[in-house]
């Protein structure tokens, strides 16, 4: 389907269809990168009860044409977004805060647990949503021999899904990403890889670094209402704020 587009300095604004709606064309018509051998491509949204999940999710909470922040982890991961399809969400965290019933086994994934302590701390999903777009710097996640795989771990991968990526944060920010400001989520390696990347393509025109959701639970859990709290100061600046 082919949308009239806008442009605004948001981003870009879709004349006949919502926020959501273009979410969804979006995922169900990635394409796996060329990756060395030896890695795998994970593609959630090629199983139809994957883009049922991803259906009803947007549904609820996107059907409306409000400019987000991009919010944007690493990529997904083999029990929280590669089987969802839905960034930072497991099976738990559709069930419990978003009343999704998936029926998948109710695994719970680090990054999710922290993030969706955060989406309660700050309002819950519907509150959260409105302003704020979950997703990742490369939308869909890697593997080696089974294990999850950062596209940044392996040089070779890094350089051969770049392309992949930056043509994947141009069409985000299409959907109705605002250019002023986004938030990535990892302050090492994700933070620097995206700072070089803004830098060439001026993406957005600032970037706003947190410490990413599993670093916390795993090493850093008994500060985790200080993390909240440093989460909380950014979001709220940034829900506010259009300049």
């Amino acid at each position: 389907m082919n949308h009239r587009v806008i442009p605004t300095e948001a981003g870009t604004r879709h004349a006949d269809s919502t926020f959501g709606a273009r979410v969804y064309d979006f995922y169900t018509k990635l394409r796996r990168p060329r990756v060395p051998r030896g890695i795998t491509v994970m593609n959630p949204y090629a199983d139809d009860r994957v883009r049922a999940y991803l259906r009803t999710f947007l549904d609820k909470y996107f059907a409306d044409n409000h400019p987000r922040v991009l919010v944007l982890g690493i990529n997904p991961g083999r029990f929280g977004a590669g089987i969802t399809g839905i960034t930072f969400a497991d099976p738990v965290a559709l069930a419990d805060y978003s009343g999704i019933e998936t029926g998948l086994a109710r695994r719970r994934e680090l990054s999710s647990v922290f993030i969706y302590d955060f989406i309660r701390h700050f309002g819950g999903p519907a509150v959260f949503h409105r302003d704020f777009f979950l997703t990742a710097i490369s939308p869909l996640g890697f593997t080696r021999e089974g294990i999850n795989l950062n596209y940044y771990d392996d040089p070779k991968l890094a350089k051969a899904v770049t392309p992949f990526i930056a043509r994947s944060i141009e069409q985000q920010i299409a959907l109705g990403g605002r250019r002023d400001h986004a938030i990535i989520l990892g302050t090492g390696t994700n933070f620097r890889f995206m700072q070089r990347l803004n830098e060439q393509h001026r993406f957005f025109g600032t970037l706003h670094a947190l410490d990413h959701p599993r670093f916390i639970m795993q090493y850093r859990r008994r500060k985790l209402d200080e993390y909240l709290a440093a989460y909380e100061l950014v979001f709220r600046r940034l829900a506010s704020r259009r300049d």
